[in-house]
């Protein structure tokens, strides 16, 4: 139990700050040699996630529901990430660069990234400047998010930073950006959870669920205070050094 407790928290926390969620699921479970890591449990980690997002930003999704451009960009700029991840997944591509040398490089390469793009100007806004291009542009950049150790959050986050987007928007056009694509893997995460036999096997991924909603939610509106008031520098550093790590135990 202390396993789905460690990997929903790092789910909640790193899924929705620019390092990374599945480097640190998959460096924790190695390190750690966790059990529980079943590929059932992720899914479920992450639909703990897809429910916090909701949350959140019920309002929000109620606005894209009367605001229907603003859907039609959302959906548009997850495409490409869900269109090519199924097609490394299905293809089993995916697990060649399920790796700590790739993921130690990507840590620190799109961290320097992250810190060149926060450089650019705070001034466009989602409501006002988040167009049909901006949205394919920032598409494309999450395409790069299926390397381990790249972050979608943090790629997303990148790209419309390099956009001129403020920083609080650019996290809010992640994290909208995020919902189809958690809400396609719970789709697929649900369907499994319903036929699952194994009763032990069902409460641990409930359990997951539950423990991922709170650690994300909590995560999500900590984060938007932070970079309300701070620059991204913070990440960029912790990236860096982890990075530095890893290539450390990489090369070892």
């Amino acid at each position: 139990m202390i396993e789905i407790f460690i990997l929903s928290l790092i789910q909640g926390v790193t899924e929705f700050l620019p390092i990374s969620s599945s480097s640190h699921l998959i460096i924790f479970s190695d390190i750690l040699n966790f059990k529980d890591q079943s590929l059932s449990i992720d899914v479920s980690l992450h639909i703990g996630s897809f429910a916090a997002v909701l949350t959140y930003f019920h309002k929000d999704i109620r606005g894209l529901i009367k605001n229907k451009f603003l859907f039609f960009k959302i959906f548009i700029s997850s495409l490409p990430i869900m269109i090519i991840g199924y097609y490394l997944v299905d293809s089993g591509l995916i697990n060649k660069v399920r790796n700590l040398e790739t993921i130690a490089w990507m840590t620190i390469i799109f961290g320097l990234l992250l810190y060149f793009s926060d450089k650019f100007k705070l001034t466009n806004q989602i409501n006002d400047n988040f167009n049909y291009k901006s949205a394919i542009f920032i598409g494309i950049f999450q395409i790069l998010a299926l390397i381990p150790g790249v972050s979608r959050s943090g790629i997303a986050i990148t790209a419309a930073r390099f956009l001129n987007f403020k920083r609080v928007d650019s996290a809010k056009i992640s994290f909208l950006i995020s919902i189809p694509i958690l809400g396609a893997v719970s789709i697929f995460g649900l369907k499994n959870l319903i036929f699952l036999e194994d009763d032990y096997l069902l409460k641990l991924n409930i359990i997951s669920i539950i423990l991922s909603f709170v650690f994300s939610y909590i995560t999500i509106k900590f984060f938007l205070l932070y970079i309300s008031k701070f620059n991204l520098n913070l990440f960029v550093f912790y990236r860096v050094i982890l990075g530095a790590v890893l290539i450390y135990l990489a090369y070892l």
